[in-house]
């Protein structure tokens, strides 16, 4: 890396990038079985960052094998309170290199820094939030069975057991938080675990990995392997010895990763796609609307999967929002995350960019009207230009299939009638977010309520947290992360009764 090339970094993520960047397995740096490395790139400007080791399956076979090995030795001599200890220290050392993790995703995805320092002050809360639930792990007593208390006083009572060997596949979008926010409830379990970052961005993932082995965790506890998807990911969702999957990524692969974990019955949790709807009410707060409308569609340029994309706007009030969308979008300021004013950065990659551009082409022949953007970015990069779309129909391409990328198509209702307006909203095979805007309390709670999504905000978009349950309905996955049901997600319920 050089900075001709790059905007100027830190000493110490320059020094990363010209580290060797191996696997972590069983609690040590290695290349991969063959020698094969995977570069990975600015997408801001295409130049290299670094190369990295690439695992395949044998990478894979080992990391498991370690994993295990972690899990049935010293892992599970460890109590509660020394997992919460490990997990502290973690959080604490996550705190301390939040510089270089913050700049190294936003050289490996392109993200704002603004939204990367957001992503590491998340990773540290969600370390230190899960610390607290290590301690909290408990079951509970219940009355014995008939036929065991006819026979005399008897026990029943349950225990929480960690499910064992974990593989965690994250994607490219968040790569930190992604990591994270699977890691931290799983060690809380007493779980072990094989993550495997998505190839595109794996950077902050492998100075994580060395993060932990600072931080104290016994060796195998966590392994890291890079790789492709259809090659370590498959590896991991297939192997015997894996007890649980945990996937955040597209629905098209979730349905092939439940088909690939059928013929040893794997426990799976997965956090899918979206195609999150927006409603606007003629009475919402047009300071408070446009601006946060705009951004649950284009934050984090569209490629996050409770973005707003689907935006119903009453029509009393229809042209007059959507002037006002297209003023805010107009002043969004497009560069390299490392600028700070940058507020729309690239696309993850040249065929993600490919991607959205053939729905933007596609939606006016359908009969939609463009509104801002839809002119392609010249120069180097993946940029697409925050791009908005009316006069759009459910039909349409652009309405019903993820772009996952800065595009938003817009639709007007005309009813006030909220049963008819949540069949509008409802009218997708997703259901992960969603969102109400209106000043009127009791239909900000009546729409809310018939909003078929796991998660929905009223007068904010996608307001997320370490103790707030978050996953879809429908299409959009299976499970709950984050709070309590996030830690449940990694834990065995076992009955135990005794005779007395």
């Amino acid at each position: 890396m050089s900075e001709a090339t790059h905007p100027p970094v830190s000493a110490e993520t320059r020094a990363f990038l010209d580290s060797r960047l191996d696997l972590l397995i069983g609690g040590t740096a290695r290349a991969a079985e063959d020698g094969a490395t995977l570069a990975t790139h600015d997408p801001a400007t295409g130049a290299l960052l670094a190369d990295v080791a690439m695992g395949g399956a044998r990478d894979v076979d080992l990391a498991v094998t370690a994993a295990r090995r972690a899990f049935e030795g010293p892992w599970s001599r460890l109590s509660g309170f020394e997992r919460a200890r490990l997990l502290r220290r973690l959080a604490l050392l996550v705190e301390a290199n939040a510089v270089v993790l913050a700049e190294l995703d936003v050289l490996d995805n392109g993200m704002p820094r603004f939204i990367a320092d957001l992503t590491v002050r998340n990773a540290v809360e969600m370390f230190d939030y899960y610390a607290g639930w290590a301690e909290r792990i408990e079951g509970i007593t219940t009355e014995p069975p008939a036929h065991v208390r006819a026979m005399g006083e008897a026990l029943t009572y349950t225990t929480r057991e960690a499910i064992g060997v974990v593989g965690q596949i994250v994607p490219w979008n968040v790569p930190l938080s992604m990591a994270c926010l699977k890691l931290a409830p799983a060690l809380a379990a007493g779980c072990t675990v094989v993550l495997k970052p998505a190839e595109e961005t794996p950077l902050s993932a492998l100075l994580l990995g060395r993060l932990v082995l600072e931080a104290g965790f016994p060796e195998g506890v966590v392994n890291i392997v890079n790789g492709d998807g259809a090659v370590a990911g498959a590896a991991l969702v297939t192997h015997p010895d894996v007890d649980k999957i945990a996937f955040t990524g597209s629905t098209e692969v979730g349905k092939i990763i439940i088909r690939a974990a059928a013929d040893t019955l794997k426990k799976l949790s997965l956090e899918l796609g979206g195609k999150s709807p927006v409603v606007v009410f003629d009475d919402a707060d047009m300071d408070l609307a446009i601006p946060g409308v705009a951004m649950a569609t284009f934050f984090l340029q569209g490629q996050n999967c409770m973005a707003g994309t689907r935006i119903f706007v009453h029509e009393r009030i229809h042209d007059r929002f959507v002037a006002g969308l297209a003023d805010f979008v107009g002043g969004m300021a497009m560069g390299h995350g490392m600028d700070p004013a940058t507020q729309v950065g690239p696309l993850i990659s040249a065929k993600q960019r490919a991607r959205v551009e053939a729905f933007i082409d596609e939606a006016p022949g359908e009969g939609a009207t463009l509104v801002a953007g839809g002119t392609r970015v010249e120069g180097p990069g993946h940029f697409v230009a925050p791009t908005i779309f009316t006069d759009t129909t459910p039909a349409m391409r652009v309405v019903r299939e993820e772009v996952f990328g800065p595009v938003m198509a817009i639709q007007r209702f005309g009813t006030d009638d909220l049963d008819a307006i949540a069949r509008q909203a409802n009218d997708s095979v997703f259901g992960l977010s969603g969102s109400v805007w209106t000043r009127d309390l009791s239909t900000a709670h009546r729409m809310a309520s018939r909003i078929r999504s796991g998660h929905v905000s009223v007068n904010c978009h996608g307001a997320v947290g370490s103790n707030i349950p978050f996953g879809g309905f429908k299409q959009s996955g299976w499970g709950r992360e984050f709070g309590r049901e996030g830690l449940d997600l990694y834990l065995e319920t076992k009955a135990i009764t005794v005779k007395l």
